[in-house]
């Protein structure tokens, strides 16, 4: 909805651009506008913030731990700690302080979030994309303009950061094409990554994980992938393919 309102400030002439969480954005193209700059990804890795310095390993079963995330919620579960999961809201300082008041044992939040606030000192654990895969474009912002404004895009394409779109891009691509919202038990992170070829030569791929879980954690399918950052559109369809092949589609329509 917040999303919604920036795009019709910008359609109405009322701002000239707004700079959006990018995972927020709804993965359908609007021909109005166009996403001029995609800055720097910030660590799109989630987050523990847990009492007493505690790693998540470290709670015991029937630790309550606060997550507004689906997604977040269905691979805490998939790891089979017992851990109580609750719902979390509010902005960041009232999740925080919601574990500092002991109502809660821990939440799970994006880092970039808490690095944004300057919270770093908060997290008792960054969670490895091995034990929860982050949302698509997590970490990423998106500087989104009006498409026909030329002069506006070409500034503003200069804060655009190449091997972030790329990324953000395949990212963007699987969950579009698994039809999957914004709220969906979706993780997948891609990353550009040095590889040597037979001769010793270095050279840039781009890597894709990516995930579809089942709400109450039963089952995690994973698949994963790795193409040339040109044709990031093409990695991200064949990973979501993979995810298809292994039940994936058949597991979200279960959810439904």
């Amino acid at each position: 909805m917040f999303t919604a309102e920036l795009r019709t400030a910008i359609a109405d002439d009322r701002v000239d651009l707004a700079v959006h969480s990018f995972k927020d954005l709804p993965t359908a193209p609007d021909p109005r506008f166009v996403i001029a700059a995609i800055p720097p990804r910030a660590d799109a890795r989630d987050a523990l913030v847990a009492r007493d310095g505690l790693v998540l390993g470290e709670l015991p079963a029937g630790a309550t731990i606060g997550t507004s995330s689906v997604r977040r919620a269905a691979q805490l579960r998939a790891l089979g700690l017992g851990l109580e999961i609750r719902p979390l809201r509010g902005n960041l300082d009232s999740r925080l302080n919601r574990v500092g008041s002991g109502e809660l044992d821990a939440i799970v939040v994006a880092r970039a979030g808490l690095a944004r606030i300057g919270r770093l000192e908060a997290i008792t654990e960054t969670l490895e994309p091995v034990q929860m895969l982050p949302a698509p474009a997590q970490g990423a912002l998106a500087i989104e303009c009006r498409s026909g404004d030329a002069d506006l895009v070409a500034m503003l394409s200069e804060l655009d950061d190449a091997d972030t779109r790329v990324a953000v891009t395949a990212e963007r691509v699987l969950l579009a094409e698994l039809e999957a919202g914004c709220s969906a038990p979706v993780g997948a992170i891609a990353e550009v990554v040095e590889s040597i070829d037979e001769d010793g030569n270095v050279f840039d791929e781009l890597s894709l994980r990516a995930c579809v879980a089942a709400t109450d954690g039963s089952d995690v399918i994973r698949a994963s992938g790795i193409g040339t950052a040109d044709r990031a559109a093409e990695l991200g369809r064949s990973v979501a393919g993979e995810l298809f092949e292994l039940g994936a589609r058949e597991l979200m329509d279960s959810q439904r």
